[in-house]
C-alpha cells in the first residue's frame, strides 16, 4: 500500500458519504457542536475514522447494516484506535437519522461538554476567566465502546 493510499481512500469516502454521515457532519463541522473541532474520514494508521476530534481524543463511527457482518474487523479497529489514545463511540446509521439530536448529546458529553471560550469584558475586550474543568462534564463519562441505538 502506497504512503498516500489512506489519504486517497479518505478523500474518496468524503466524496461518497452516507446520508447519516452527511446529517451528522452538518452538525459537527465548523465547530457547531460545543465548539469542538471535528474532521471527517481521517486516516489513523491503517484505518480511516469516520469522525475525529483530536482535542477530545474521540472517534465517532457510524455503521450501516454491513457492520453486523464485520464484527471482528470492527473490534480490531476499535482496539487499534484505543491503543492510539482515542475513545471510540459507535452509532447505527438509522439511529443518527432518527435521533440526530440525541446522538449529538452523547457526542458532546463524551467530549466533555461545551469548550471553554474567552469571555470578553465590556471594558476594552480583555479576557476574563472562562469556565474551569471543574464545571464541565467529565471527558471520561463512562460511555461504552459499543453501538448506540438499534437496528442497522
Amino acid at each position: 500500500m502506497s504512503r498516500n493510499a489512506p489519504t486517497a481512500r479518505a478523500r474518496s469516502l468524503r466524496a461518497t458519504q452516507t446520508h447519516a454521515e452527511a446529517r451528522l457532519w452538518h452538525v459537527l463541522r465548523a465547530r457547531r457542536l460545543g465548539g469542538w473541532k471535528w474532521r471527517r474520514q481521517v486516516p489513523v494508521g491503517p484505518y480511516i475514522a469516520d469522525f475525529l476530534c483530536l482535542e477530545a481524543a474521540l472517534v465517532v463511527e457510524l455503521d450501516g447494516g454491513q457492520h453486523s457482518e464485520t464484527l471482528a474487523y470492527d473490534a480490531r479497529r476499535t482496539a487499534y484506535l484505543q491503543a492510539q489514545g482515542f475513545r471510540v463511540i459507535r452509532f447505527w446509521n438509522s439511529y443518527v437519522l432518527e435521533f440526530r439530536s440525541a446522538a449529538c448529546d452523547v457526542i458532546l458529553a463524551a467530549c466533555g461538554g461545551e469548550t471553554p471560550s474567552p469571555n470578553l469584558s465590556p471594558r476594552g475586550g480583555e479576557e476574563e476567566p472562562g469556565p474551569t474543568s471543574s464545571n464541565l462534564l467529565s471527558p471520561s463519562c463512562g460511555l461504552p465502546d459499543s453501538h448506540i441505538g438499534v437496528g442497522g
